[in-house]
């Protein structure tokens, strides 16, 4: 029997009746008006973002919903539709030490829009006189500056220029009505990506020639929020996972979405940011505070600098999920001793807070019932490096002048993993044991042609001292760290020679003495 696709309409019939671990929501959400705005269609939003506007208009807190802008493509957006915004969100992890496992029908998503085949439909969003937030995650690739890009764009190429164009469009419309200035909130992982974001769209805006009063009106009437946000979503369930769920709940979800019990949305901002935010008390999850560094600083540089250091590895010895990795007799003992002995010291935050926050990045990691994909969470592997490890790199100089082994091999296993080939469709292909992998990285070409010039035999200096000097992909100058690219030679040579097992042997037999 072919089972039913959520809609609109099946919220009134089974499987949603009478069904209290189903929780319908109230039909009258779909009258709510529009009020955000959201560039990224992911699952991460959808399981973060959309989920706390959803609970929220369960409460009757926020009572608006959320237009959805896919970037690039238009599937999602079709699905998304196909379901009238409505998708399922799986729940699944540890509560105080006690397995949890629930559905929710998520309804805070009115429509999708693809800006490569709608983009009229993108600005007309603009118009709305109930628009206040506007949420994005475009990673952190997609917060940058690109010179080329213009207003005359159908659509403009980044989501920066889409952005500036969009808030442009709503300028003009209300004549620059200083009470129709928007509250931005940005999820990308960039140290104060409200700020970031506020400084390209400026700077777009007078390469534009959108004039001086578009400019004013942009820093008087809206507000760019630094946030931070914390949610591990491995997004769609494996395939024998989701058939099980589906035959359970009693109907098709194409946009079935997995995430864990924690959440955290720390927004930098006051009082009345708070207020304004409308869905800000309807979960604990929610923080609003005037400084979100400390949050910052250890989320990003231990949970995600961790995975970005460990995870070339942990898929190059055979793991394929965040769980094997954390299990694994020797990548396990890595991880943790990485995070205790050479990151976690190195945080400019409260020494007390770190080991709780550490045990419980380990305890969410070992989450039986997540199954997130390594391979999934290398991509844009060399933007995270710079952002996510190289603080803590340098900090670590900073305050002990010794080579971080941990470092220097979760560094040349990611160097391992960037070794591929570019095929005619122009991605970029490594391998392991014989089986193709894609290497999902901006930087993937220029890897492949560094790794080309270099013979199979030859000295691995002469491929890592040129790249850990490139200061256009770090930020600065790697080789100034007083041994530290002679380390990630040595093990980018033992890895060749020896395999992953005794260079992970190796690193921590030198993080333990």
């Amino acid at each position: 029997m072919t089972l039913p696709l959520l809609n609109k309409q099946l919220l009134g019939a089974p499987p949603f009746q009478q069904r209290e671990d189903l929780p319908a929501p109230d039909p009258a959400v779909f009258d709510l008006p529009e009020k955000v705005v959201q560039f990224g269609t992911g699952g991460f939003l959808r399981a973060f973002a959309d989920y706390f506007i959803d609970r929220a208009n369960r409460q009757g807190r926020f009572n608006g919903r959320v237009v959805m802008v896919q970037s690039t493509g238009r599937r999602r957006a079709e699905a998304l539709d196909a379901q009238d915004g409505l998708y399922t969100l799986w729940v699944r992890g540890l509560d105080a030490g006690r397995p949890v496992s629930s559905f929710m029908p998520l309804a805070a998503v009115s429509r999708a829009l693809s800006a490569q085949d709608a983009w009229a439909d993108v600005l007309a969003c603009a118009r709305n006189p109930d628009l206040e937030l506007i949420i994005s995650n475009t990673t952190e690739v997609g917060l940058t500056l690109d010179e080329t890009d213009g207003p005359d764009g159908n659509p403009p190429r980044s989501f920066p220029g889409k952005l500036t164009a969009f808030l442009h469009a709503r300028a003009v419309h209300f004549d620059y009505a200083s009470d129709k200035g928007l509250v931005l909130l940005p999820c990308e992982l960039l140290e104060n990506n409200g700020d970031m974001l506020r400084r390209i769209v400026l700077a777009l805006a007078t390469r534009w020639g959108l004039g001086k009063r578009f400019g004013e009106w942009l820093t008087a009437a809206n507000v760019f929020c630094n946030t931070l946000v914390d949610r591990i979503v491995p997004g769609a369930p494996i395939p024998e996972e989701q058939a099980a769920c589906e035959a359970t709940l009693g109907y098709q979800d194409a946009l079935l979405t997995v995430g864990e019990v924690y959440r955290l949305w720390a927004i930098e901002g006051d009082a009345a940011l708070r207020r304004r935010l409308g869905f800000a008390e309807a979960d604990p999850g929610v923080l609003v505070t005037d400084d979100i560094t400390p949050y910052r600083e250890r989320k990003i540089r231990l949970l995600n600098g961790g995975h970005t250091l460990t995870v070339p590895i942990g898929f190059l010895i055979g793991n394929a999920m965040v769980l094997d990795h954390v299990q694994h007799p020797l990548t396990g003992p890595f991880i943790e001793a990485l995070l205790r002995r050479e990151i976690g010291p190195s945080l400019d935050v409260d020494p007390a807070t770190v080991p709780p926050y550490i045990d419980e990045v380990l305890e969410r990691w070992r989450n039986p019932f997540l199954k997130h994909r390594l391979l999934d969470i290398t991509l844009q592997s060399t933007t995270k490096m710079r952002h996510r490890v190289v603080p803590s790199l340098l900090r670590h100089y900073e305050k002990t002048h010794t080579v971080p082994h941990g470092m220097a091999l979760g560094f040349a296993g990611y160097l391992h993993f960037m070794q591929g080939t570019p095929r005619p469709d122009g991605r970029v292909y490594g391998e392991k044991n014989g089986v193709r992998y894609l290497i999902n990285d901006d930087k993937a070409p220029y890897f492949a042609d560094a790794w080309a010039a270099l013979p199979p035999s030859a000295d691995r200096a002469r491929l890592v001292d040129p790249v850990c000097a490139d200061e256009t992909l770090w930020g600065t100058d790697l080789t100034g760290l007083p041994g530290f690219a002679g380390a990630v030679s040595a093990y980018l040579t033992q890895l060749r020679d020896e395999g992953v097992d005794a260079a992970l042997r190796a690193a921590l037999a030198h993080m333990e003495s």
